[in-house]
């Protein structure tokens, strides 16, 4: 085979550090398309950069060039330092610790994409918590309830 191809989605969920209500209305847009542009660059085609106040959701293909790591570290790091510089109100802005990423089914890349668009409207019946533990029920990922929320 002469050459290599992949295609891997991958959905991203990570929160703001306690989950605190930082990303308003103000820099969300602006936000999620400064991370999308930090996928870009990794050659991690951004289909849909999206969240609420508490946290972000992101759909991307990822580059077989990149670690899945290391995309969440350059989104992570280099979107906590941009949104820093757009106010006193965001000087103490910090990323939780961990994530969660998931392979996403091509059949099911629609699915995701209009999750993500919906966020502000689901989360009037759902807590980050709630979904985050949802998320890792319908995956069936152990975890330790102690070591999940930082």
């Amino acid at each position: 085979m002469p050459q290599s191809l992949v295609k891997n989605y991958i959905h991203i969920i990570y929160s703001t550090k306690g989950r605190q209500p930082l990303i308003d209305r103000g820099i969300s847009k602006e936000l999620f398309a400064y991370i999308g542009g930090i996928c870009k660059n990794l050659e991690c085609n951004p289909i849909i950069v999206g969240g609420y106040l508490d946290h972000v959701h992101l759909l991307c293909t990822l580059s077989q060039k990149v670690a899945l790591m290391k995309l969440l570290e350059e989104t992570k790091s280099h979107s906590s330092k941009w949104i820093k510089t757009k106010g006193n109100s965001y000087t103490d802005f910090y990323w939780q610790n961990g994530y969660e990423a998931f392979s996403v089914n091509p059949a099911d890349v629609e699915v995701v994409i209009k999750y993500i668009q919906n966020q502000e409207e689901h989360h009037t019946r759902k807590t980050f918590q709630q979904e985050y533990r949802s998320f890792l029920d319908k995956y069936k990922v152990d975890y330790d309830e102690r070591y999940v929320w930082d």
